[in-house]
């Protein structure tokens, strides 16, 4: 039995990556900026590196990794080494069909996963440039199919360019916007700052999401174990640390009043898995009864886990069983997204070292329990409306 075909879903995928091209800012940003512009070298290794301005960014295909013969940290050197299915989007629609995705929704890799990597240029006008330069890449890259799904990064450092980003991006095509649980890394106000009230209000306006996508603030790898577990065990252990920090970025906007103020702008927790999700809410609703939130604003007239209810999404990508029936179960099927964070380390992406199904393969084995009207929610309807796809 294939649910897909049998519910005839149309599967959508709320994180995947794009492997940025080489050519991606060097053919949109004008010379004079020079090797300031990001761009790819390999080093006597034969590794291939994005370098700007002399610092390296990352390796050009570290998370190009879906099918890789080695698990992480270790990675492919070059670009050509890999599938090359996964970061041409023709190819790429290829892979979507055997897996059984309709449509992806695209988050970038280089940048940072909240845009916070271009404050590092300390040219200003160069670092919107940029921005801008990946911005049209991701509506031409929307352009070889509408299967594809673009969200646009935004210049937070300006609220002002923002809102005027947004709407360039908007007619673009794009679908959301992603940004940084913690600009306060790159010099911005915190999240909870009434100062981003102007750019909540004109997502809401415009009908934008806005995506939190899991270590968008300082990505600083920590050192969890100490160096003598090895490296496969430290590398294992500490996304944990970011899944979990969007339980943070989900009570921030909560009791800032965030949601209070836009009760229409929606928020989507990516790549953060589901499963904290009921402990954080039930805990949020207890500390918020407890600790007299109700009189120092009476103006809120929701407790945590309905303002959660009615505008927050969180998506799974290998929960499933007892700890994803529970997220659904506490919140409902209406909040819950479908993700397969391809291509990246750990995603629903069979290889010659992961574990991982087909995400055909999972649906049909891992999900298969749950009611059909569940399933075409969280698989289909939900990222539907939420982006307003058809």
């Amino acid at each position: 039995m294939d649910l897909i075909d049998e519910l005839d879903l149309k599967v959508i995928d709320c994180d995947t990556h794009v492997v940025e091209h080489y050519d991606l800012w060097t053919s949109r940003v004008p010379s004079k900026y020079g090797d300031r512009v990001p761009h790819v070298e390999r080093d006597a290794g034969g590794i291939e590196w994005w370098i700007a301005g002399g610092k390296v960014l990352s390796p050009a295909a570290g998370l190009a990794i879906a099918g890789w013969k080695e698990p992480p940290p270790k990675f492919p050197a070059q670009l050509d080494m890999v599938d090359p299915r996964i970061w041409q989007p023709e190819g790429r629609l290829e892979i979507m069909d055997e897996y059984g995705i309709h449509a992806e929704v695209l988050y970038p890799n280089v940048a940072g996963f909240g845009a916070g990597r271009y404050t590092d240029f300390g040219d200003m006008e160069l670092a919107l440039l940029l921005l801008r330069a990946y911005n049209d890449w991701l509506a031409d890259f929307r352009r070889v199919s509408d299967r594809y799904v673009p969200v646009m990064a935004v210049p937070f450092w300006d609220i002002d360019l923002s809102i005027a980003e947004m709407k360039r991006c908007a007619e673009l095509g794009h679908k959301g916007l992603v940004f940084s649980q913690a600009p306060e890394d790159f010099g911005s106000p915190m999240l909870t700052d009434p100062h981003w009230d102007r750019l909540w209000a004109a997502a809401q306006e415009m009908g934008l999401s806005v995506n939190f996508h899991i270590g968008s603030g300082d990505t600083t790898m920590p050192q969890l174990l100490h160096p003598s577990a090895g490296v496969h065990a430290n590398y294992a252990t500490f996304p944990m640390t970011f899944f979990l920090g969007n339980a943070r970025t989900v009570g921030s906007l909560i009791g800032a009043g965030v949601c209070h103020r836009f009760p229409d702008l929606k928020f989507v927790s990516v790549e953060s898995g589901v499963g904290w999700v009921p402990f954080t809410l039930q805990a949020l609703d207890w500390m918020w009864t407890e600790c007299g939130v109700a009189k120092e604003h009476p103006e809120y007239d929701l407790l945590p886990s309905e303002y959660f209810r009615r505008q927050i999404y969180a998506c799974f990508w290998f929960e499933h069983g007892p700890t994803l029936r529970a997220a659904i179960d506490y919140v409902g099927a209406d909040n819950i997204l479908y993700e397969t964070d391809f291509p990246h380390p750990t995603s629903m992406s069979p290889g010659p070292v992961s574990s991982a199904l087909p995400p055909r393969q999972f649906i049909n084995d891992k999900l298969g329990d749950l009611p059909h009207d569940v399933l075409r929610k969280i698989l289909q309807d939900n990222a539907m409306k939420l982006y307003n796809l058809t």
